[in-house]
C-alpha cells in the first residue's frame, strides 16, 4: 500500500463523494476507484457502504481513517524534519577533523561559520585520520580535514586546501638551537619524541625519515603536538611537527627543514559514492573558498 493510495482514501472519506474526490485529485474515477478498491481488497473489509452512486465511510472505513491520519501526518512530520535537515543553509552537517587542527584552525574557522550559515548546525568530531576515514566508510561523517586518505572499501574523494610545513623542534639550550636549517639526516643520533602509531602525521613524519635515509631512535610518543613539545621542551628528545598555537610558550626551538622539503597537504575529504546533503555540499565548497583565501 503506497502513501498515495491513503492519501485518495482520505480525500474520499471526507468528501464521501467518488466524483468530487476524483476531480479534486485530478485523476479519473474509474482510476480512484480502482484504488480504493485495491486497499478495500488488501484490508480485508468493505470500507465504504454504496448505495447507487452514494457512498457512506462505515465503521470500519472510520476506524481505518484514523489510522490514515495518523499515518499522513507523521509521514508529512517526517518529510519536514528531514527537508530541515538537507536544506542548504539549515541543516546539519557531521564535520571530523584530525586533532592538530583542533587546537587553532578548526576553532578559527568555526566562529566564522554562523556569519555565512547562522542556521547550519554541526556535529563535530575530532579524532585520528583512521577513526575520520572509518566515520567516513560507516556514513556517520559528512566531511572531514585531513591528510588525504585512502579506503579499500569506498571511494574517498579529496580536494586539496592549504601545504603545512613541518619544522624540526629541539631544546633551547640544544647545539643546534641557534640553527635557521637543518638536514633531518643531521638528528639521526638524537633522541626523537615521536607521535603515536595511527596518527596522520605519524605516517607522514615516518615517510619522511625514510627518504632521507635515517631511522630515529623514538624514546617517547606521544598523543598530541603539546605533549611532544613539552617533553622536547624538558630536554628529552627533539622532534619533527607543524608550527602548533602556543609552541613559542614551550622551551623549544624550531628550525626550517631544508632536506627532504617537510610538509603536509591538508584537505576536505567524503565519501563519493555515497549521498551528500545539499548543507554538507555547500559547507565543503565554502571550506574551499575559506581556505583559498588564507
Amino acid at each position: 500500500m503506497e502513501i498515495q493510495q491513503l492519501e485518495y482514501f482520505k480525500t474520499v472519506a471526507e468528501m464521501q463523494h467518488m466524483t468530487q474526490a476524483a476531480e479534486k485529485l485530478n485523476i479519473s474515477q474509474p482510476a480512484l476507484s480502482k484504488s480504493i478498491s485495491n486497499i478495500e481488497q488488501e484490508i480485508g473489509v468493505p470500507l465504504f457502504d454504496r448505495q447507487g452512486r452514494s457512498i457512506n465511510l462505515n465503521r470500519y472505513g472510520k476506524l481505518f481513517l484514523e489510522s490514515v491520519e495518523i499515518i499522513l501526518k507523521e509521514y508529512e512530520k517526517a518529510k519536514e524534519e528531514i527537508g530541515g535537515l538537507v536544506m542548504p543553509g539549515y541543516g546539519e552537517v557531521a564535520f571530523g577533523f584530525i586533532h592538530t587542527l583542533g587546537m587553532e584552525v578548526v576553532p578559527e574557522l568555526m566562529a566564522h561559520v554562523p556569519d555565512k550559515y547562522p542556521n547550519m548546525r554541526f556535529t563535530l568530531t575530532q579524532a585520528t585520520s583512521y577513526n575520520l576515514l572509518k566515520g567516513l566508510e560507516e556514513g556517520v561523517i559528512d566531511l572531514c580535514l585531513s591528510q588525504r586518505i585512502e579506503s579499500k572499501t569506498i571511494d574517498i574523494e579529496w580536494i586539496e586546501l592549504w601545504n603545512e610545513e613541518l619544522f624540526v623542534i629541539v631544546p633551547k639550550n640544544h647545539r643546534f638551537a641557534n640553527r635557521e636549517t637543518i638536514r633531518l639526516e643531521e638528528i639521526k643520533d638524537e633522541s626523537f619524541i615521536s607521535i603515536k602509531r595511527g596518527n596522520a602525521l605519524r605516517q607522514i613524519v615516518d615517510k619522511f625519515f625514510k627518504q632521507a635515509g635515517v631511522t630515529t631512535n623514538i624514546t617517547f610518543a606521544g598523543e598530541e603536538m603539546h605533549t611532544v613539545a613539552g617533553f622536547v621542551g624538558a630536554g628529552l628528545g627533539v622532534s619533527l611537527i607543524p608550527n602548533i598555537k602556543g609552541l613559542n610558550e614551550y622551551n623549544v626551538c624550531k628550525i626550517r627543514v631544508s632536506d627532504p622539503i617537510c610538509e603536509r597537504k591538508i584537505g576536505v575529504s567524503w565519501s563519493g559514492g555515497r549521498y551528500l546533503s545539499p548543507a554538507a555540499n555547500q559547507f565543503k565548497n565554502y571550506l574551499v573558498e575559506y581556505f583559498k583565501g588564507k
